[in-house]
């Protein structure tokens, strides 16, 4: 591995891989960029300023930096080609492409791809007129915006005055996005099996369940996570 790395994101997914780099003997120093108080001034680990919005100038940080390696947290990075551009560029960058990212960060795409891969999902629709997205028949149903920044922005709706709530709030207020997919709610426990690919090869992870609502005996709205634990007892 190369002696310096950079970490692009400001959360805890990021901190946890610095944390884990920094313990390799091969890695001389590890960048967050923006970081976050946890990141800062930690050893072998270090917080920069430099702009991740913009990719030439990340590109550039790293031909001044000597960085070796680039890891891509930020999901919504992800999805505006962070990761291609800097391959283009010669740097060499750990996470997916623009294309592959959609499926995490556009709900309708992931979807689609599931039915045309016959991949078993929920029963869905997409939607970008409010008054249709309304009559959704699902007798329990999970609204989502569409876009990476409200990829995590779900309402899990008990009624169908609340989804209509829901979906007035994404599309006619424009919080998150003009499309919004509504789904059937499936009851029973969720869990995460991430995995690592090249495209040939595939190494999973243990599964995890993350707290995604926000109060205690799963009540309140839907978060980015509260939380989570590994390994998971019922798998």
């Amino acid at each position: 591995m190369a002696d310096r790395v950079l970490v692009i994101g400001s959360g805890g997914r990021e901190h946890a891989l610095a944390w884990k780099l920094a313990q390799s003997p091969h890695v001389k120093h590890v960048f967050v960029a923006p970081g976050n108080a946890g990141t800062a001034d930690n050893g072998k680990i270090s917080n920069s300023a430099v702009l991740v919005s913009n990719h030439t100038i990340v590109t550039q940080f790293c031909k001044d930096h000597n960085i070796g390696l680039v890891l891509v947290g930020q999901e919504a990075l992800l999805a505006a080609g962070i990761v291609d551009d800097l391959r283009a560029a010669g740097v060499r960058c750990f996470g997916p492409s623009a294309k592959a990212a959609q499926l995490a960060s556009n709900t309708s795409f992931a979807k689609a791809f599931l039915d045309r891969h016959g991949i078993p999902t929920a029963r869905w629709k997409a939607f970008t007129n409010p008054q249709e997205a309304c009559s959704t028949d699902f007798p329990a149903r999970v609204v989502r915006a569409r876009g990476p920044a409200a990829r995590k922005e779900v309402t899990i709706a008990a009624s169908k005055e609340e989804a209509c709530r829901a979906v007035q709030e994404i599309m006619q207020d424009r919080m998150f996005g003009e499309m919004v997919v509504i789904e059937e709610l499936l009851q029973g426990e969720e869990l995460s099996c991430l995995c690592f690919t090249d495209g040939v090869t595939v190494a999973s992870m243990p599964p995890a369940q993350a707290h995604k609502r926000l109060l205690d005996g799963d009540q309140g709205p839907n978060t980015g996570g509260m939380g989570a634990y590994c390994p998971v007892p019922q798998v």
